[in-house]
């Protein structure tokens, strides 16, 4: 199973995680509930600085947000000495309110409003990723009235393919995001340089998510270089810091083999300094935006087993409480999970079931052919490796309230985000007057 660190079975059969008992967690706070390891995520965050720092002191780990977000997690990372990328105003204005430094967050965005450029300027956020000739002009407009310069930096699409879902892959020439190499590029660094309120100090790149091959993120690097070198002799740009941006895969299932942090901070860090050499550049400073690896593996969510349908010579459904409201990677993604029985961990794996949600869509399946202990109603089902990508796109669907969020540490619970009541559905709805 792909669990958080401090995962094991008490004397009831039931799994623990933190020193708490996930079967009683399930019946103090309901579910569907997500459970993070404090020491889990904690643990994340330091093998990124101590791999990263322990091979280059000129290198910075800013967390990726989007993972999952919220004040409480912000402040674990703030805490961590990470710095964080946020990519809205939601997200930004969650990163300021947790007590993060403006000049340790990192704006990203394909779009970002007017709205949002003034909220990040205004608050002297550290770096703007700027993503179009559209927002270089706007931000131009934007500092010019207010008469401030801003640090940015470029999104660079390094025309690589990465090999993982097409929906999360963001680097090849195809893509919405960033400048293409070569013409757009160049003339978006240009641009840059010729206005006094930008400070362009390094190009970004993020060639997707959920990647195996590190060879994936030198390539990348390789490029981006050569590409520095070009720039270099073409407009004296000096690219003094290179973010790498994310993807970093994780273990989501037992036939998963993705690389170890370790190990991508060795690839990311040789890469750096070879093409440097070899192109005689200038080394610049490496930073990397890990989300998925940090919290993926820290968290769990806990469903309450209901219905079981067997329909002979084809399969068994077992409905849980929750579904494509709390976990859509399977849905947009055909992502692939692996589960367990919280209240039954010591008991055999001996039945075949396919694992739905309870919505209006024969889509809604979490897990198909997932094995499991004889299943009954009101067990309690383990999805691991879900601190990712859950929580944030939960939705509201057939008015399903959100769950609840907590972290455990050494037999202690912290609520993290409160679960949802029905008067939280209508809070925002107008009446008709009659």
């Amino acid at each position: 199973m792909i669990l958080p660190s401090t995962s094991k079975v008490n004397k009831n059969g039931h799994l623990e995680i933190g020193g708490c008992d996930l079967a009683l967690l399930a019946a103090n706070y309901g579910t569907p509930l997500f459970v993070y390891d404090e020491d889990t995520l904690r643990g994340q965050c330091r093998l990124y600085k101590n791999s990263f720092l322990g091979l280059k002191s000129n290198s910075e780990v800013i967390y990726a947000s989007k993972a999952f977000v919220c004040l409480g997690i912000c402040q674990l990372v703030n805490n961590e000495g990470l710095s964080i990328d946020v990519s809205s105003a939601g997200e930004l204005y969650t990163a300021l309110e947790a007590g993060f430094s403006p000049d340790k967050i990192y704006f990203h965005g394909n779009n970002k409003t007017d709205e949002e450029l003034a909220l990040a300027v205004d608050n002297k956020v550290g770096i703007i990723v700027v993503d179009s000739f559209m927002e270089l002009s706007r931000l131009k407009e934007l500092l010019n009235n207010r008469g401030v310069k801003q640090k940015i930096y470029l999104r660079i699409t390094p025309g690589i393919k990465a090999s993982t879902h097409e929906y999360i892959q963001t680097g090849q020439e195809d893509s919405k995001f960033g400048f293409s190499l070569g013409g757009a590029a160049t003339l978006a660094v240009k641009k840059a340089l010729e206005n006094n309120c930008f400070n362009l100090s390094g190009l970004h790149a993020h060639i997707g998510s959920q990647i195996f091959a590190t060879r994936s993120f030198s390539k990348a690097v390789e490029v981006i270089m050569e590409f520095a070198k070009t720039l270099n002799e073409k407009t004296g740009f000096v690219m003094r810091e290179l973010d790498i941006g994310g993807g970093l895969g994780i273990k989501y299932h037992a036939d998963d083999e993705p690389s170890t942090v370790e190990e991508y901070a060795k690839v990311i860090s040789k890469a750096v300094t070879k093409q440097a050499n070899r192109l005689n550049l200038q080394e610049p400073k490496i930073l990397v935006e890990p989300g998925r690896s940090i919290v993926g593996t820290a968290g769990v969510t806990l469903y309450t087993v209901g219905t079981i349908k067997e329909i002979k010579g084809i399969r068994t459904f077992v409905s849980v409480d929750g579904g494509m409201s709390d976990n859509l990677r399977p849905m947009l993604y055909d992502a692939k999970y692996e589960a367990l029985l919280a209240n039954k961990a010591k008991a055999k794996a001996s039945q075949k079931v396919t694992i739905a949600g309870k919505h209006c869509e024969s889509g809604d399946v979490l897990i198909k052919d997932a094995m499991l202990p004889e299943v009954e109603m009101g067990d309690i089902l383990c999805t691991p490796a879900t601190g990712a990508y859950g929580y944030v796109m939960a939705n509201n669907y057939n008015r399903q309230r959100k769950p609840a969020v907590v972290i455990v540490k050494d037999g202690q619970v912290k609520e993290l985000i409160a679960r949802e009541s029905l008067e939280d559905l209508i809070r925002l709805d107008k009446r008709l007057k009659a």
